[in-house]
C-alpha cells in the first residue's frame, strides 16, 4: 500500500506540470498572432479608407488644431486642452512667483548670516577691547612709576650764593663752584650772553670770531635774553689778535665787573676761542674765580678736569665747510702709510745741548726729552722703505708760531691738506713740556687731520683731546707713548683695513659734529657744561601739520582682496581712541646714562627725541614680574599658533600702533581706493595724507569713513622730502610710508608690522633693490632686476621709526635734500642711506604676495626712462656726501614662523598666506 500510494502521488504531480505548459503555450501563441496580426490588419484596413476618396479630405491626415476641433466628437477634447493650458499658464507664473520669493528669502538668509558673523566678529573685537582695557586699567591701579612727559620749566627765584667756598680756585669742580639752584633739571638751561660792549677789551678780538659767535648764538635754542633766569653766563673773551695793549690786570679788573659775576664768577663760563696755531694762553695770570673756561691751551697748574673744557679750534668761522672736497673714504690705504711734517723752534733741552745716545737710555738712563729719539726712529723707517713715509723735521718755508717745546706747523694749510689726503695715517707730535697739557697746535693738526680722513697718531699721553670726558678718542685716533716710538711701525702695519675705515669715519662723525663750523662749536661747549650738570637737551622740533578741512561719510568697503585673511582674524580693531606711543620716557635717563652713545655716535647729543628705535628691552621674564606694564604676550605668556597669536601683538615691547604716512599729487581716484583698502586695519593709529599740490582737493570729495582718523595736511611745496617731515600729527613710533597706489593686503601689512617691531632700527618693507658696481666707470648703479641681494627697501610701501624722520628732515646733510627736490626723485634711495649709515646694518625685506602695484593706476614717475639714469647719479652723489658707500647686502627675506610648516588639524598658521 505504501509503495503504491507513493507511486500515484509521484505521477499526480506530473500531470499538473504538463497541463501547465500546454497553458502556457497556448497563451504565447495567442499573444504573438495579436501583437504581429492586430496591426498589419489595422494598418491595411486605415489605408484602405484613405484611398477610398481621393476628392475628399483625409480622415488621418495631419490637421491644425482649428481644423481638429471641427470634428464633433474632438472638440469637447479640444476645449479640455485649453483649460488645461491655461491652468498650466498660471501655475507657470505662480511658480516663477514663487521662485522670485524663495530667491528673496535665500538673499535673506545669507545677508542674516552675514550680519550674524559680522556681530560675532563684533562681538569678539568688543570682547578684546574689553580685555584690553581691563588689562589697561590694572596696569593704571599697579603702575608705581610716574608718566614721563617733556619737562615743564622750573627757574630759579633768587641767587644763591651761600654755599662753601673751594679750598682755592684752581681746585674748583662742579660740587664746589657751580650753583645748581640756578639750574634745576627742567630748566631748559637758560644761557645768557654777555653783550660785547660790557667790556672793552672785547675790541681786542678777532672780528671774524666776533661776527661768527654773534651769528651763532642769534640762533642757538639756549641762549636767552632774560638774565635773572639764566643757569650760565658766558662771556666770550678771545682770540685776541694783538696781547701787547692789554694788561691782565685790566682784563680781570672788567670780568669782576661784569653785572652778574656776583664777586667769585660762579655759573660763569669763558670762552677764548682759537683760529691759528700760535693763540696765547690769555687767561694764564688772571683769576677767574668760579668761573669755568673755555680754551685750547692749558698749563697744568690753570687746568681743573671735569669743570675746565678743551675745544676745538674755529676753522671756519664765517664761512661753511664743503663737504663734497672732501676725500672719500676709500681706498682705505692711502699712498703714504704715516706723515709728518713740522719744526720745533725750541727744545726743552736746548740750553743743556743734550747729547744723550740710544744706548744710555737703554741701559736705564731715561731722556728728559723724546725728541730726538723719535726723529732718529721716523728717519730710519723713511730710509728702509719698507712702506713710503713722508716725515720731515724741517720747514720748507718759514714756519708758523708757536709755544715753547711744540713742533710748529709748516707751510699753508691748503698745502698740509694735500698731505693728509695722500697719508693713511699722521703723527701728532705732543709737546716735549708735560705742563703743557693742551695747546692750539695740537688741536689744529687734529683738526685737519680727521678734515680729511687721516688717522691721528697722538704721540704722548700726558695731553689732553679737545672733549676728552665726552669722546672716545680711542675710537677714531690713536695714542701712543714716547717710549714706543721703536714699535710705532709694527702697530700701523698690523690696523687691518675694517679697523682703520671704521676709526676713519668715527673721525668724520667728530669733526662734522663738533667742530666743522662755528654753531657746532657753541653748541658743543654749552651741550659739555649741559651734560656734567645732567640737564636734557632741548627736544627736536616737530613739524607743525597744517590741516586741510574735508568732510567724511562715504562708507568704506573693504576689498576683499584685501581683507581675505582665511579663517583668521589679523588682532583687535584699536580705535577707541588711538593709542599714541609715549614720549619722553627717558628724557633724563638718556643725560645721565647713556652720555656715551649720545656723544660717541650719530646724531650727537644735541637733541632730545620723544623716542628712539635703540632704547633697551626688558628681559622676557620681566613683563611678568612686576614690569608688564603695556605688554601683551600671546596666550598670556603660554604662547600659541594663529588664534592665540592674532590675539595679541606679543614681542619684546610694549602694544602699539602705526601709522599710515601717504604722499599723493592730485590723483583723487587712486588716492580714495588706497584709503578705502584701509578700511578695518587692526593697529591703525590714523591716516596722514600729505597733499603735495599747491591745488586743493575738490570740494565736493567726500572721503571714506574707515575708523580711524583721516589727515589731510598741506605743503608749503611739492617736495618728495615731505614724506619724511615728522609730522606733529604722527603720535606713533611706527611710520608705515606708503604710495597712493601701493597694492598691500592687510596681512601682508600686519606681517610687516610684526617684524618691525623685533627691528625697529631698520626699514622694514616689501619692493627691494640693489646698488651694483659699474666696472666699466668705476661707479654705483642704481638697479632693480630681480636678484639674490638687496640692499635698499624702497618707502613706497616700508616701515620705519619716526626718530630717521627728524635725522632725515633736521640732521641730514642739507645737500641731499636739495638733490631730490631737484631731480623729484631719490627720496627713498636717501633715507636707506640714512639708516644704514646711522646703524651699519642693511634693511629688511619681508615676503609679499601679488598685490603691490594697483593694476588700473595711472602712469607713476618711475615708468619714466630718466628715472633710473637719475637714481644712478643720485646714489654717487650721496656717496660724495656721506664719504663712503653705506649700503649693506642682505641675501634673505622673511617670512613667518609657521609658514609651509604641516600643522595638525587643531592648529592654526599665523598667516595664511605668509
Amino acid at each position: 500500500m505504501l509503495r503504491n500510494g507513493g507511486v500515484g502521488n509521484v505521477g499526480q504531480p506530473c500531470m499538473l506540470r504538463w497541463s501547465n505548459r500546454i497553458r502556457l503555450t497556448w497563451l504565447s501563441f495567442t499573444l504573438f498572432i495579436i501583437l504581429v496580426f492586430f496591426p498589419l490588419i489595422a494598418h491595411y484596413y486605415l489605408t484602405t479608407i484613405d484611398n477610398l476618396d481621393d476628392s475628399g479630405p483625409r480622415i488621418f491626415e495631419p490637421r491644425s488644431g482649428n481644423a481638429l476641433c471641427e470634428v464633433k466628437h474632438v472638440q469637447d477634447l479640444c476645449r479640455i486642452r485649453e483649460s488645461v493650458s491655461e491652468e498650466l499658464l498660471q501655475l507657470e507664473a505662480k511658480r516663477q512667483e514663487l521662485n522670485s520669493e524663495i530667491a528673496k528669502l535665500n538673499l535673506k538668509i545669507e545677508l542674516c548670516k552675514k550680519s550674524i558673523e559680522n556681530a560675532k566678529q563684533d562681538l569678539l573685537q568688543l570682547k578684546n577691547v574689553i580685555s584690553q582695557t581691563e588689562h589697561s586699567y590694572k596696569e593704571l591701579v599697579a603702575q608705581n612709576q610716574p608718566k614721563l612727559s617733556l619737562p615743564i620749566r622750573l627757574l630759579p627765584e633768587k641767587d644763591e650764593t651761600n654755599f662753601p667756598l673751594p679750598k682755592s680756585p684752581n681746585s674748583c669742580r662742579l660740587y664746589s663752584c657751580f650753583d645748581y639752584s640756578r639750574c634745576p633739571l627742567t630748566s631748559g638751561f637758560p644761557v645768557y650772553i654777555y653783550p660785547l660792549d660790557l667790556y672793552q677789551f672785547s675790541s681786542f678780538i678777532d672780528p671774524l670770531i666776533k661776527q661768527a659767535f654773534q651769528a651763532t648764538a642769534r640762533t642757538n635754542v639756549y641762549v636767552t635774553n632774560n638774565p635773572h633766569v639764566a643757569c650760565v653766563y658766558v662771556v666770550l673773551v678771545g682770540e685776541v689778535q694783538d696781547t701787547s695793549g692789554l694788561k691782565s690786570i685790566e682784563i680781570e679788573k672788567q670780568l669782576h665787573s661784569l653785572p652778574y659775576w656776583r664777586s667769585d664768577g660762579h655759573n660763569h663760563l669763558l670762552i677764548n676761542l682759537s683760529r691759528r696755531s700760535q693763540t696765547q694762553n690769555l687767561l694764564y695770570n688772571i683769576s677767574t674765580g668760579r668761573a669755568m673756561v673755555a680754551q685750547s691751551t692749558f698749563y697744568d697748574v690753570q687746568y681743573r678736569p671735569g669743570f675746565d673744557i678743551i675745544p676745538s679750534p674755529l676753522i671756519h668761522a664765517m664761512s661753511e665747510p664743503n663737504f663734497l672736497e672732501i676725500p672719500p673714504q676709500v681706498p682705505v690705504k692711502r699712498k703714504y702709510l704715516f706723515s709728518f711734517q713740522g719744526e720745533k723752534l725750541e727744545s726743552l733741552m736746548s740750553s743743556l745741548q743734550e747729547a744723550r745716545s740710544f744706548e744710555e737710555e737703554i741701559e736705564g738712563n731715561a731722556p728728559a726729552d723724546y725728541d730726538d729719539r723719535i726723529i732718529a726712529t721716523l728717519k730710519a723707517v723713511q730710509d728702509s722703505k719698507l712702506d713710503l713715509v713722508l716725515v720731515e723735521f724741517t720747514c720748507k718755508n718759514q714756519p708758523r708760531l708757536a709755544l715753547p717745546t711744540e713742533w710748529a706747523l709748516c707751510g699753508e694749510r691748503d698745502d698740509r691738506l694735500e698731505l693728509l689726503k695722500l697719508s693713511s695715517f699722521v703723527l701728532i707730535i705732543t709737546p716735549g713740556n708735560a705742563h703743557l697739557v693742551a695747546s692750539a697746535g695740537c688741536s689744529m693738526r687734529l683738526f685737519e687731520a680727521l678734515e680729511v680722513g687721516a688717522i691721528p697718531v697722538i704721540l704722548g699721553e700726558h695731553v689732553q683731546l679737545p672733549y676728552h670726558d665726552m669722546i672716545h678718542w680711542s675710537e677714531a685716533a690713536l695714542v701712543v707713548p714716547k717710549p714706543r716710538i721703536t714699535e710705532l711701525h709694527f702697530l700701523l702695519r698690523s690696523i687691518s683695513d675694517s679697523d682703520l675705515l671704521n676709526m676713519r669715519r668715527q673721525g668724520r662723525f667728530l669733526w662734522e659734529t663738533y667742530f666743522s663750523t662755528s654753531d657746532n662749536v657753541l653748541s658743543t661747549i654749552l651741550s659739555t657744561v649741559r651734560t656734567r650738570i645732567q640737564i636734557p637737551a632741548a627736544p627736536i622740533a616737530e613739524e607743525p601739520s597744517k590741516e586741510i578741512p574735508h568732510k567724511t561719510g562715504k562708507a568704506a568697503g573693504t576689498d576683499p582682496n584685501m581683507a581675505d585673511t582665511g579663517d583668521l582674524d589679523l588682532g583687535p580693531v584699536e580705535t577707541e581712541p588711538p593709542y599714541a606711543s609715549p614720549k619722553y620716557l627717558r628724557n633724563f635717563t638718556v643725560t645721565v646714562r647713556d652720555t656715551y652713545r649720545a656723544w660717541n655716535a650719530a646724531p650727537g647729543p644735541f637733541h632730545l627725541f620723544p623716542h628712539t628705535p635703540l632704547d633697551p628691552t626688558l628681559p622676557s621674564e620681566a613683563k611678568f614680574l612686576g614690569s608688564g606694564t603695556g605688554f601683551r604676550p600671546i596666550g598670556g605668556g603660554a604662547g600659541g599658533s594663529g588664534k592665540e597669536f592674532q590675539a595679541a601683538l606679543g614681542g619684546n615691547v610694549p602694544r602699539e600702533q602705526f601709522t599710515v604716512v601717504m604722499l599723493t599729487y592730485e590723483r583723487e581716484e587712486v588716492l580714495m581706493n588706497s584709503l578705502e583698502r584701509l578700511n578695518g586695519l587692526p593697529y591703525l593709529n590714523k591716516v596722514i595724507v600729505v597733499w603735495n599740490s599747491p591745488k586743493p582737493p575738490s570740494e565736493d570729495l567726500v572721503w571714506p569713513e574707515i575708523g580711524v582718523p583721516i589727515v589731510v595736511v598741506h605743503t608749503d611745496k611739492n617736495s618728495l622730502n615731505n614724506r619724511f617731515l615728522p609730522w606733529d600729527t604722527i603720535e606713533t613710533e611706527a611710520i608705515l610710508s606708503i604710495d597712493d597706489d601701493a597694492h598691500l593686503r592687510h596681512d601682508e601689512i600686519m606681517f610687516g608690522f610684526r617684524v618691525w617691531r623685533e627691528a625697529r632700527d631698520r626699514i622694514v618693507g616689501f619692493p627691494g633693490r640693489y646698488h651694483a658696481w659699474d666696472m666699466t666707470h668705476q661707479s654705483w648703479l642704481y638697479n632693480s632686476n630681480y636678484s639674490c641681494e638687496l640692499s635698499m627697501v624702497l618707502t613706497g610701501a616700508a616701515f620705519f621709526h619716526k626718530y630717521y624722520a627728524y635725522l632725515y628732515s633736521y640732521v641730514m646733510p642739507q645737500a641731499i635734500r636739495d638733490m631730490v627736490d631737484e631731480y623729484i626723485n631719490c627720496e627713498d634711495i636717501a633715507m636707506n642711506f640714512l639708516v644704514s649709515h646711522i646703524t651699519r646694518k642693511p634693511p629688511i625685506k619681508v615676503t609679499s604676495r601679488w598685490t603691490f602695484r594697483c593694476p588700473g593706476c595711472p602712469q607713476a614717475l618711475s615708468h619714466d626712462d630718466s628715472h633710473f639714469h637719475e637714481r644712478h647719479k643720485c646714489i654717487n652723489f650721496f656717496v660724495k656726501v656721506y664719504g663712503y658707500m653705506p649700503l649693506l647686502y642682505t641675501q634673505f627675506r622673511v617670512d613667518s614662523v609657521l609658514f609651509k610648516t604641516r600643522l595638525p588639524h587643531d592648529k592654526t598658521k599665523c598667516f595664511k598666506f605668509i
